[in-house]
C-alpha cells in the first residue's frame, strides 16, 4: 500500500513531518522518503526501510532539514519523493496507489516524444515519476492533475509540493483516504487521521473523491470539486487501517468491534475464550467476546520491539518467518482449553496453518476461527496489498481451483455464502488448517458494520463486482 503525510506552517515544520510520516509506517513497506521546502529550495531524503523502522532511518536527517513546508511518504518500493524541475516550476511529489495501465501510459508518453524514464531495479517505471510526467504535459498544476486520475486505471492519491503550498489529489474514486488536519498556526495533510491527535492536529476536512485541494499554512481551498461516485475501499476498516484511524468520519475500532459482535451474534460454538491474532484481529474479537459473554485472554502475545509486519518482505519464507517469530504463544491460556481466534483475513493461509500447528503443539483442545470477512476470491484491482500476480495464491481461489479446475463459469457460486459450492470450499478450507470449526463474515454483516451506503464500499476482493 503505502501512505502520505504532508504540513504547511508558518514556522518550521521538520518535526510535524517527521512524526507525521512515521504515523503511516503501518501502511508501508520498503522506502521512506521526506522533502520540504524552504522558501524556493527543496531537499529531500530516501531510505530504505525495509529492516528498520523509518524513524530510526531518519533521525540525524531532520536536523539537516528546514522548511515550513514538506510532504512525507511511506512506500510501496519506488523511490520518494521526487523532485521535479518543469515548466510547471520546481516541485516534489509523492503518490500512493496502483497504476494498472502503466505500460500502457509509457508508451502513450514515448509517443508524445517524452524521451525516457528512469529504470527501477527489475527495469520497472517508477510510477510516481510517470504520474510527473504526465502532470509536465498540461498548462498547469490542477490540470496535471486532473488529467492524471482520468487517465489511470487503479488508483493513485498525490501530494505535490510547489514553493507556493502543497496541492492534494485524491484518487478519483476514493479508494484511499485523504484527510486535512488544522492547528492553530498549521495545516496537514493524510491518508491516515492517528498521525493528528499527538502533534495536536484537528480533523478538519476529509477530501472527496477526485476532489483536489491547494494547502497553505493559512488554509486551504478546494480547486476540483468531489465527484460524487465514492468507492473507497472496505480492507481500511477490516484490516490495514489503523484502529486509531478514521476514514470517512468513521472509526476503525469502532467498526471491528461492531464486525465481532455480528459475527458472534450468528454463532452457536461452546469455547473457553476468545482471542484475536494480533494486530488486526483483536478490535474484531474484543467485540466477539462482548457480545458472546466469553472471556478475552491474548493467547498469543506480540513481541513489538523489533519484529516488522509479515506482509512487508516479498519472499514468502521470509514473511512467514516473521509472522512467527513475532507472535509468542502463552502455554497456560492455551493448554486444555477451546480456543476461538478472530482474525481480518485468510489470504494465503500459510501463516495461519503454522498459528494453528504451534496451539495445538501447545495443548489446544479446540481451535475455532473466526474470520472478519468473506473469503478473499479476486486479486485487487485497485490496490497494491500484495506484488502477486497469481490469484491461486489465495486460499479460497487456489480450494475452487482444486475443486473445479481451470474454469471460472462457478465463481459467483463460491462467492454465495449460502451455497453449496461456498460450503464446500470453507469445509475444505477447513480441514486443510486442521482447524475444529471456521466460519467467515458475511458480506452484508461487515458492510453494515462499516455503517457507509454499501454503494460506497469497494468490495471487488470478495465478490468481483467492479
Amino acid at each position: 500500500m503505502g501512505g502520505f503525510f504532508g504540513v504547511t506552517s508558518r514556522e518550521d515544520c521538520v518535526t510535524d513531518l517527521f512524526y507525521g510520516t512515521d504515523y503511516h509506517s503501518h501502511l508501508g513497506t520498503r522506502r521512506g522518503g521526506l522533502a520540504v521546502c524552504n522558501g524556493s529550495e527543496f531537499s529531500r531524503y530516501i531510505h530504505d526501510i525495509s529492516n528498520a523502522q523509518f524513524r530510526s532511518k531518519f533521525e540525524l536527517d531532520i536536523e539537516k532539514l528546514n522548511g515550513n513546508k514538506g510532504i512525507g511518504v511511506i512506500s510501496d518500493y519506488e523511490d520518494q519523493p521526487l523532485l521535479i524541475s518543469s515548466h510547471l516550476g520546481n516541485y516534489a511529489i509523492v503518490t500512493v496507489g496502483a497504476i494498472k495501465n502503466i505500460d500502457d501510459l509509457v508508451q502513450k508518453a514515448f509517443n508524445n516524444r517524452v524521451t525516457h524514464f528512469s529504470e527501477m531495479s527489475g527495469g520497472e517505471i517508477n510510477p510516481t515519476e510517470l504520474v510527473a510526467t504526465l502532470i509536465n504535459q498540461c498548462a498547469s498544476i490542477v490540470e496535471g492533475l486532473q488529467c492524471v486520475q482520468e487517465q489511470i486505471v487503479g488508483s493513485c492519491s498525490i501530494l505535490l509540493l510547489a514553493k507556493e503550498g502543497i496541492y492534494a489529489s485524491r484518487d478519483r474514486f476514493g479508494r484511499t483516504p485523504v484527510v486535512i488536519g488544522k492547528r492553530e498556526d498549521s495545516y496537514a495533510v493524510a491518508m491516515d487521521t492517528c498521525s493528528f491527535p499527538n502533534l495536536d492536529y484537528e480533523t478538519e476536512h476529509y477530501l472527496g473523491p477526485g476532489e483536489i485541494t491547494f494547502i497553505t499554512s493559512e488554509g486551504y481551498e478546494t480547486r476540483v470539486a468531489a465527484g460524487d461516485k465514492l468507492k473507497i475501499c472496505t480492507f481500511l476498516w477490516i484490516y490495514y487501517g489503523y484502529p486509531a484511524s478514521c476514514y470517512e468520519k468513521i472509526n476503525s475500532e469502532v467498526v471491528r468491534n461492531k464486525n465481532g459482535r455480528l459475527l458472534a451474534r450468528n454463532d452457536d460454538v461452546k469455547i473457553d475464550s476468545v482471542s484475536g491474532i494480533p494486530d488486526s484481529g483483536v478490535g474484531h474479537a474484543l467485540g466477539y467476546a462482548q457480545e458472546a459473554g466469553v472471556p478475552y485472554t491474548r493467547s498469543f502475545v506480540k513481541y513489538t520491539p523489533t519484529w516488522s509486519r509479515s506482509f512487508m518482505p516479498q519472499h514468502q519464507p521470509k514473511r512467514d518467518l516473521i509472522a512467527r517469530m513475532k507472535l509468542i504463544p502463552v502455554r497456560e491460556l492455551i493448554e486444555g482449553k477451546s480456543l476461538l481466534f478472530c482474525d481480518d483475513s485468510i489470504v494465503r493461509g500459510t501463516q495461519l496453518r503454522d498459528i494453528i500447528s504451534r496451539l495445538y503443539h501447545y495443548g489446544a483442545k479446540e481451535i475455532h476461527m473466526r474470520l472478519a470477512c468473506p473469503p478473499l476470491v479476486f486479486a485487487c484491482k485497485y490496490l497494491n496489498f500484495s506484488r502477486s500476480r497469481n490469484e491461486l495464491d489465495l486460499a479460497a481461489r487456489k480450494e475452487i481451483f482444486n475443486l473445479e479446475g481451470s474454469s471460472s463459469d462457478k465463481l459467483s457460486e463460491y462467492t454465495n455464502c449460502s451455497s453449496s459450492c461456498y460450503k464446500t470450499m470453507v469445509q475444505n478450507i477447513c480441514d486443510r488448517l486442521s482447524l475444529t470449526s471456521l466460519k467467515y463474515q458475511n458480506l452484508e454483516d461487515m458492510l453494515d458494520a462499516v455503517g457507509l451506503p454499501h454503494e460506497n464500499l469497494c468490495t471487488y476482493c470478495w465478490n468481483g463486482k467492479e
